[in-house]
């Protein structure tokens, strides 16, 4: 969650630093948002059981994919849907998402690493042997945020950072028509 918060602030700070504003970032279009809040929020909904909690992490990646194939001109939508699709790989191959010991301790996450060891988790775990695909898993640790993410992950925050840039740098669609107005009235005004 770390991650994408300081995602979200570095795109806005990089989107004002380029010339843009909120007012582009408000008039991007977006469709059918409410599946992006109910994906998003069945990934961090806690509920009791690793069964459970996997079911509804499933049903979360199908739901926030229909809202990116749904909005998939949306600049930096198809980097969010690659990161989806590395993500959900990799976790459907392994059962959830494999950490590795390394990644924890080089992001400073300890009792991570002691809780996973002692109880497991509820959608993530610690990469073993038979963990396959772990190139994608949990292995970047970023210790700075006390966190270790995935390839996937990466994608994601870079297709969200272009999201929120590129519509930061977008005009409202009122200022294009004004900006336009004079230019069209001086062509005919020279052409009469």
């Amino acid at each position: 969650m770390k991650m994408a918060i300081a995602a979200l602030v570095l795109a806005a700070l990089a989107g004002l630093a380029f010339g843009g504003t909120f007012a582009g970032l408000a008039t991007t279009r977006m469709r059918l948002t409410v599946l992006a809040i109910v994906g998003l929020g069945l990934q961090v909904l806690p509920v009791p059981g690793r069964a459970l909690s996997m079911w509804l992490l499933y049903v979360s990646f199908a739901v926030l994919f229909v809202f990116g194939v749904a909005n998939r001109r949306v600049p930096g939508i198809a980097l969010v849907l690659l990161g989806m699709v590395l993500n959900f790989t990799v976790i459907a191959t392994n059962g959830g998402m494999p950490v590795t010991r390394h990644a924890l301790v080089a992001s400073g996450q300890q009792d991570t690493l002691t809780l996973l060891v002692d109880d497991g988790g509820a959608k993530h775990h610690l990469a073993t042997s038979d963990d396959v695909l772990l190139p994608l898993a949990d292995v970047i640790p970023i210790p700075v945020a006390h966190q270790a993410v995935s390839a996937g992950d990466l994608v994601t925050y870079a297709g969200v950072i272009w999201l929120v840039v590129g519509s930061m740098r977008r005009r409202p669609r009122t200022s294009r028509r004004r900006a336009r107005a004079p230019a069209e009235r001086e062509r005919v005004h020279v052409g009469a």
